[in-house]
């Protein structure tokens, strides 16, 4: 890549566009969190500060047919901000400004750079809330939550991010700019492409900024925690749980709380499973979910009393991936099951774990079917490795034999694009591959991500 053209092409900015070539620096850009995906270093890194640098950027890397990687805060598990050799990473950390909260029309307009959370909060200044809430929040910025359609533990009730984006600002790969969606409520005026773009990956254009719809914030929620024999036993209770039209409801597993109370212990070191439930509608509901909850075979159960209270008991969830990854290196995997078969599902994990020779702790979203077995495995022991990375696809593999996906919310990137065939049809994946060409026809973005190889 030719840097000082590159360089005079953003000229015409007046200098505001940061492009670093230093390699140790580029290497923190280099990569996402997934721990096998592969990854190289680009030629430069952009540190886009608007739409227009953004534009210029890839009319250049259009022409010069450049390999682009989008990048926000790179919180990614799946390798989808990975750069590859010769490439330029376009990142959207500076492009950060909430525009404006609209109170009346209850939407949100940002750049692609905010932080999930600090648009909540921005929001809650004005009686409303962005509700959707990957773990993540705290630090990923919303480009990349619309990027790769990102979830949550607020799902099964409010929806995944998708259900919050009424329009976006995208630049094509050839640098046109243009927008997708409306902020009205509806819109059926045209084909939908804006939910074309949610999930992407980054592979049909770059977004730059986002209207979000935001909601009345909801009521203080009220918190329900019980205790099971087995993970199999709470996860068949889950379903039934789901009558309550719960705001949340979690699944922790033994091996997740054995790891939480060697760290920072909370009186879990001899239960099975844990269900975690929270209402936001009535609290009296709770008490009557209790019961049920005792009926389906918890062991026993408690409920909130206080915000502190909530937080306490939230507290086991929040602590689950942080507790396997102190034991070793931990691969985070993502699939989605229909209801019916997380109990089935969990059962199948136990089986991978024991053949592989390897740690599987078992958590997630039991709401929505969206669970994240995570395998831990010793650092720099590259025989556990390759065992791991075996116990990751079979995960995957169990999943889709199951009538599941591959992935729920943290996307494919490049460690799944094996997996896209087991999920559609030839036919299918054709008429993806042609979308694709449409919106890219000379394959500069994000080259080898979410949709598989020919």
């Amino acid at each position: 890549m030719e840097i000082a053209a590159f360089r005079e092409a953003l000229g015409a900015l007046g200098g505001s566009a940061k492009i670093i070539t230093d390699p140790d620096v580029m290497a923190t850009y280099s990569h996402d969190m997934a721990l096998f995906a592969k990854y190289e270093l680009p030629d430069a890194v952009l540190l886009a500060r608007s739409t227009q640098e953004v534009s210029l950027a890839l009319k250049f890397a259009h022409l010069h047919q450049i390999p682009v990687v989008t990048r926000g805060a790179g919180s990614g598990l799946a390798g989808g901000a990975n750069s590859m050799a010769g490439s330029l990473v376009i990142g959207l950390e500076k492009m950060n400004e909430i525009i404006e909260i609209d109170a009346v029309n209850q939407i949100a307009r940002v750049q692609a750079g905010v932080i999930n959370k600090d648009i909540d909060n921005e929001a809650r200044k004005f009686g409303l809330a962005y509700l959707p809430d990957p773990a993540s929040r705290d630090w990923s910025t919303i480009g990349g939550n619309i990027a790769t359609n990102a979830g949550g533990m607020c799902c099964i009730k409010y929806g995944v991010t998708a259900h919050h984006v009424r329009a976006l600002t995208l630049v094509l790969p050839n640098g046109e700019v243009i927008e997708i969606g409306k902020s009205t409520k509806k819109n059926v005026t045209t084909l939908d492409l804006l939910h074309l773009v949610i999930g992407s990956e980054g592979t049909l254009g770059i977004i730059t900024e986002a209207i979000l719809s935001l909601v009345n914030k909801p009521a203080e929620p009220v918190t329900l925690l019980a205790t099971f024999p087995s993970i199999s036993q709470a996860a068949a209770a889950a379903i039934a749980m789901t009558i309550f039209r719960p705001s949340m409801l979690e699944l922790i597993d033994a091996t997740t709380l054995r790891a939480i109370e060697a760290w920072r212990p909370l009186g879990f070191e001899v239960t099975g499973a844990i269900l975690l439930m929270e209402l936001d509608e009535s609290s009296e509901s709770m008490q009557a979910a209790l019961e049920r909850v005792i009926e389906l075979g918890a062991t026993d159960g408690v409920i909130s009393e206080s915000a502190a209270e909530r937080g306490d008991l939230l507290r086991v969830r929040k602590l689950a991936y942080p507790a396997l990854e102190r034991l070793g290196a931990a691969i985070l995997d993502d699939v989605c099951l229909p209801l019916s078969r997380i109990a089935l599902y969990v059962e199948g994990v136990v089986k991978i774990a024991t053949e592989n020779d390897v740690m599987i702790g078992i958590f997630g979203h039991a709401g929505d079917g969206n669970l994240h077995p995570t395998i831990v495995y010793p650092h720099q022991d590259e025989a556990a490795k390759q065992r791991a990375i075996l116990a990751f696809n079979e995960l995957i593999y169990l999943a889709q034999s199951m009538g599941g996906t591959a992935s729920g919310e943290h996307g494919i990137g490049s460690i799944k694009t094996a997996h896209v065939e087991r999920e559609i049809s030839s036919t299918v994946l054709s008429l993806q591959r042609g979308i694709k060409a449409v919106f890219d026809p000379t394959g500069i973005m994000n080259p080898g991500k979410k949709i598989s190889a020919r």
